[in-house]
């Protein structure tokens, strides 16, 4: 099992587990009870995602490097976003996160940027945030363009949670930033995989 994540009332817990050979979406019941898989043949198993509620609990966003699905408990596409018209010049890769805004109107993106970089301490892809408007079908990225940051989980309508480490340093730190992408509070440093209780 990977990526646990509790439902917004917390009756729910949605994760990727290995089962029939394949990664799939799995639900539980906060008491233990209705283990289940989500499944439609649509969703592409060997690329899943961490799960990502939506904000009235009755939806799951997820990823499969290929598209951004939002489903219904039953595995039923609800609507569907192709990363390769969403992004320009970035992608996703299986551990990239999506975080789902305090008004459930926009997900911040965990990308790999496609541009080269400079960076000697570094090994891949630059990691950035977008923010993708899920009514406007647009992403926009948050991070500058010199910022290596990653993990975002929303706090409030303007500022989210994510790791960023900078250029001369050898280990990320757990950053407070604005969706301006500027105003980065350090809150601890040397650490990594934040997450929050709810904005």
């Amino acid at each position: 099992m990977l990526w646990p994540v509790w439902s917004p009332d917390g009756s729910k817990l949605a994760f990727s587990i290995m089962g029939e050979k394949a990664w799939q979406l799995g639900l539980v019941n906060a008491d233990g009870s209705g283990f289940r898989f989500v499944k439609n043949a649509e969703l592409k198993s060997e690329a899943f995602g961490e799960p990502t509620w939506a904000r009235d609990g009755k939806s799951i966003f997820y990823h499969d490097l290929d598209n951004i699905y939002q489903i219904d408990l039953d595995g039923k596409v609800l609507k569907k976003w192709e990363l390769s018209k969403i992004l320009t010049d970035a992608s996703m890769n299986g551990g990239d996160r999506l975080s789902v805004s305090p008004d459930g109107t926009a997900l911040l993106m965990d990308v790999d940027c496609g541009a080269e970089h400079e960076r000697k301490n570094w090994d891949g892809p630059q990691p950035a945030i977008e923010k993708f408007n899920l009514a406007s079908e647009k992403a926009v990225r948050v991070t500058g363009k010199n910022d290596f940051v990653w993990d975002p989980f929303w706090l409030t309508g303007n500022e989210f949670l994510c790791i960023l480490q900078r250029e001369n340093e050898n280990d990320p730190s757990i950053y407070r930033m604005s969706l301006d992408g500027k105003n980065a509070k350090l809150l601890v440093k040397h650490a990594r995989t934040p997450s929050v209780s709810g904005p």
